[in-house]
């Protein structure tokens, strides 16, 4: 073979060499992009931009560094994009918003409105929002009462800090009656030993004696005494080393270092309680076998479009379980309620603590006994439906609850009633204070189911709305019977001994207690037969109750 043949030879040998090794590249090429485009996305790298300004940094830790719970805050640092930052901060708010169906966020308006108060009020060299108070009022608002000491001195403690006098810094005490995932009747100090305004949680109520290092100054009366001496504070676990009668439980060292420890925790967010709810309103199954709650629904009427919705919550303490608290056994509910409406949207919710308490002596009969729970809600007239949720908070035995009620409509010219309520407790409130069950110038219990013991009273109540007045008199003309029938047959009538005016406009109060002694065992049903003499129109609402023997 000639030189120019070989060299000929060799170089198409070459060139197919080069495109079968071009044609493997392409496939292995080709391969590796079909494999990327199979990735799951989340394992591929992201297209990750730095925070456009200090916005993001400001929010985390200024604007919601007090309510964001630790698993928002740990999926807060996971993210990587602007994107995701605002869609977080979007679902944060939404998750807190008390009705996601209006076009306003309340929480998030009163949460800065909260924010500007305590930066207003609350600044002592550092910004209000930073304090101990800008904290506390940022998280639970403003307190029911407040004490304020704003410059100190002369102050004689009371009998459960051990009495005597001494000088104190500047100090304030904000009371609450309630704190959700803190508990009832909070009392919070906060103390400026250092007169520059800026005001710290007491961790005892030492901390505003400004006396305490001043030998011979500033004496408890036991002090004054010589039975005890200001070494021993220390020692001793009460408020100023007193631990004698009336010494509160709540100022011991381990119950204010509780309080101290609850307080830094953001607050609760329901957003587990409403997905519960939500499952319950989906299913027509009720969960009911943890406590035996019984409710009932009254009526009142407030204005013509507006109803006072009373809705009572009652279990047998029997049920619930009791721990001692300070010497004192104590059951504690928590009871989470939300209405919606027919449509399905929310109209309100709510949650308040119960809390029964007996001593040692009175547990067996306390048991035997029930707890109540009133909300009264104003509603319009229609049909609704409260979801609830009732907790033994001792136990963490949990009951779930719905009940359906529709609001009823009061004509303005035509002669209507209340719920007939049949009452375990029935009193005029004369000097005290309103409080949970009371209707007008009366406390009002309802018994909700409808049973009471022979030789107890029943309490009657009920509203008349809307009646004739007498021109002569100028006030309402009515006739009012109180019947009681047993198996169809009338055995007691009593009139109303009607002397007294109007409550409010054409609102009258029927309230009387019916002695049982006399009953035999059985059931029985009262009827209140109301007569307008004016308009001729009439009225008999009724209830059913049940007289036993146990």
């Amino acid at each position: 073979m000639s030189r120019q043949k070989r060299m000929s030879a060799l170089a198409l040998a070459f060139g197919l060499l080069l495109c079968v090794t071009a044609s493997a590249l392409a496939q292995q090429k080709d391969k590796g992009k079909r494999a990327d485009q199979q990735q799951d996305v989340p394992e591929r790298e992201r297209n990750v931009k730095k925070e456009k300004s200090s916005m993001f940094k400001k929010w985390i830790e200024e604007d919601v560094a007090y309510i964001i719970t630790p698993e928002e805050k740990k999926a807060w640092n996971k993210l990587q994009t602007d994107e995701e930052r605002e869609q977080f901060i979007e679902a944060f708010w939404r998750r807190r918003d008390p009705d996601p169906d209006t076009d306003v966020n309340e929480y998030l308006e009163e949460h800065y409105e909260r924010i500007a108060y305590a930066n207003e009020h609350f600044a002592s060299g550092i910004p209000g929002w930073k304090t101990d108070r800008g904290r506390i009022y940022i998280i639970y608002g403003p307190p029911n009462e407040k004490e304020t000491h704003p410059s100190g001195g002369q102050y004689d403690r009371p009998s459960y800090e051990g009495g005597g006098s001494t000088t104190t810094y500047p100090f304030e005490v904000w009371f609450y009656r309630y704190l959700p995932g803190v508990g009832s009747g909070i009392e919070i100090e906060f103390v400026d030993p250092t007169g520059s305004g800026e005001y710290r949680i007491a961790r005892n109520p030492e901390e505003k004696d400004a006396m305490a290092n001043v030998p011979g100054a500033g004496l408890t009366l036991n002090e004054q005494l010589g039975l005890s001496s200001k070494a021993d504070r220390i020692a001793n676990s009460g408020a100023f080393g007193y631990t004698g009668p009336g010494a509160r439980e709540q100022d011991s060292p381990f119950t204010r270092l509780q309080l101290y420890t609850d307080l830094q925790r953001p607050p609760q967010v329901n957003d587990v309680l409403e997905k519960n709810l939500l499952h319950t309103a989906s299913s027509p199954a009720e969960d009911t076998s943890a406590l035996n709650v019984a409710t009932k629904v009254d009526f009142y009427r407030a204005s013509d479009n507006t109803v006072m919705t009373a809705l009572t919550v009652q279990t047998d303490n029997s049920d619930l379980q009791f721990k001692d608290v300070g010497g004192v056994q104590q059951a504690r509910l928590n009871i989470y309620g939300r209405v919606t409406n027919l449509s399905g949207r929310r109209i309100t919710s709510f949650e308040d603590p119960v809390t029964t308490d007996a001593t040692v002596a009175e547990l067996t009969t306390a048991k035997d006994r029930k707890s109540a729970y009133q909300r009264v809600l104003p509603l319009s007239p229609g049909h609704y439906k409260v979801d609830l949720i009732v907790r033994d908070i001792n136990s963490g035995a949990q009951t779930i609850k719905s009940v359906g009620f529709e609001v009823p409509k009061y004509a303005p010219d035509k002669l209507a009633t209340s719920t007939l309520v049949l009452a375990v407790k029935l009193q005029a409130l004369n000097d005290q204070l309103p409080g949970m069950f009371t209707i007008g110038p009366y406390k009002v219990l309802p018994n909700v189911s409808g049973v009471f013991k022979r030789g107890q009273e029943v309490g009657i109540y009920m509203q008349v709305y809307n009646a004739g007045i007498d021109q002569t008199t100028l006030r309402p003309s009515v006739d009012v019977d109180y019947v009681l029938v047993k198996d169809g047959k009338e055995i007691f009538k009593q009139a109303e001994d009607w002397r007294g005016s109007a409550d409010s406009g054409q609102r009258l109060t029927l309230a009387r207690l019916l002695p049982t002694a006399s009953l035999a065992p059985g059931e029985y049903e009262i009827a209140v037969r109301v007569r307008d003499k004016v308009s001729g129109q009439s009225l008999s609402p009724t209830a059913k109750l049940t007289v036993t023997d146990k």
